[in-house]
């Protein structure tokens, strides 16, 4: 019997299945399936593809899923598997997609996975995971996405070398965990897949896209993202290649913002909020071209908002509330449509939008407005999509907006996002006291 794939089980327990001498492509995602992988699994010498995404599974993952060398595409997430991640995965495999998101996963990263140098996303958020940063896997020269948010991962990055280079890293998330220490520059100057990159003339592509494995064309899955914002989980279904972002907000990270941040200059969003994060606003960030959601907030910055934000000509979103940045809010450009939320709890901030005018009256009115009506309409309905997007996480909702307008409203775009259906709420108490989600 040639059986390539099992699409959906109706019922309530994952059947025992015989999965010998078939090159399988299994999709049970999106079911009520509770109980554990059946240890049956463990026969299937050719699974290619295993997704049991959002169900309701539990028990340990058996190790046998990261032995098999032909396994591509490992989706386990929004489940609630305990115990450790698979330690062994052999040199030689062809591994390219391992999202484990949403379960109750403890230990460490098995550092087994530097062997894996096809993987392409690794999604580890919203676990138990207790570890540090996890240098090695910038020996993986394909990974595109990684995404630790949401665990227990602490210690510094600040030893950065080299030896690591991240350069393909386009989505990078260490967002609620207990990271501490300086940025270091040079895990920025590695960061080379996000500058300068092209987009793609004839329409959206996406991560995963008419992947060829060694022995077969792999076409049905997609790779997928769950972001939170403002306790709602969204789903992203498919991740853009041209969506860049860095969240490393509510850590403990300390010291300056790098200079070097301001070469990423594809980065989409940039998040840096709720750390200990001290000095000016570079006026590199100027330099940011493509950027559209800044947030900075409960920090200990200081200083003038530096002029040259106000040539981010995309930047749509920004938050800078909570710092100690004083002086004039510069008025030029589309600055003047940030709302006062946006430079709350700086007591030496002043000029519009704030009701603080200052001492010279520079910067205290909105300059008037000179842009047509046509304009102001396509702006209201980007942001209409953008804002769906904006929270203390990845803020995914900003180049949705930014492919929307500038594709002409495709219909694609309407049916890439959808809610969650299992919204899970995980909330811990941080360190000093934060919630969670």
């Amino acid at each position: 019997m040639n059986f390539t794939s099992v699409e959906r089980v109706h019922g309530k327990y994952l059947p025992t299945l015989d999965l010998q001498s078939n090159p399988l492509h299994i999709f049970i995602s999106d079911n009520d399936l509770v109980g554990e992988i059946p240890s049956t699994i463990c026969n299937s010498s050719s699974l290619v593809i295993l997704d049991l995404s959002m169900n309701k599974l539990g028990g340990v993952i058996p190790s046998c899923l990261g032995n098999f060398s032909y396994l591509s595409v490992l989706d386990l997430r929004m489940n609630n598997f305990v115990g450790k991640i698979p330690p062994v995965y052999p040199e030689g495999g062809i591994l390219r997609s391992l999202n484990l998101n949403g379960n109750q996963l403890e230990g460490s990263i098995p550092r087994s996975l530097s062997n894996c140098k096809r993987l392409e996303v690794l999604d580890l958020g919203n676990n138990g995971l207790i570890d540090t940063f996890p240098y090695w896997l910038g020996w993986l020269p394909n990974l595109h996405v990684l995404v630790l948010r949401s665990n227990r991962f602490h210690g510094g990055i600040q030893d950065f070398n080299a030896t690591f280079s991240f350069s393909s890293l386009r989505m990078i998330d260490l967002s609620l965990n207990e990271f501490t220490g300086r940025l270091s520059p040079a895990l920025f100057h590695h960061f080379k897949a996000m500058r300068d990159i092209q987009e793609n003339k004839t329409g959206p592509s996406y991560m995963g896209d008419s992947y060829y494995s060694q022995y077969y064309v792999i076409r049905y899955y997609h790779d997928s993202t769950i972001v939170t914002m403002k306790g709602l989980e969204m789903k992203l279904e498919r991740i853009l290649t041209i969506l860049t972002v860095i969240d490393f907000s509510c850590n403990h990270f300390q010291g300056p913002i790098p200079e070097a941040v301001g070469e990423l200059n594809s980065l989409i969003v940039l998040n840096f909020s709720h750390n200990s994060l001290t000095g000016n606003i570079p006026t590199s960030l100027g330099k940011m071209a493509a950027l559209e959601s800044l947030d900075l907030s409960s920090n200990k910055l200081q200083g003038r908002i530096p002029k040259q934000l106000t040539d981010l000509s995309f930047l749509g979103a920004l938050n800078l509330s909570q710092n100690n940045l004083e002086g004039p809010i510069p008025q030029a450009s589309h600055f003047d449509t940030f709302s006062n939320d946006s430079f709350d709890g700086n007591s030496g901030l002043c000029g519009f939008p704030l009701s603080k005018k200052c001492g010279n009256d520079v910067g205290s009115e909105s300059p008037p407005s000179t842009i047509a009506e046509d304009h102001e309409s396509e702006t209201a309905l980007f942001w209409s999509i953008t804002a769906m997007g904006y929270g203390c996480g990845l803020v995914f909702g900003l180049s949705m907006g930014y492919v929307f307008f500038t594709t002409g409203r495709p219909r694609w775009l309407a049916k890439m996002i959808k809610r969650n259906p299992q919204k899970r709420s995980r909330t811990r108490i941080h360190r000093n006291g934060r919630r969670r989600n």
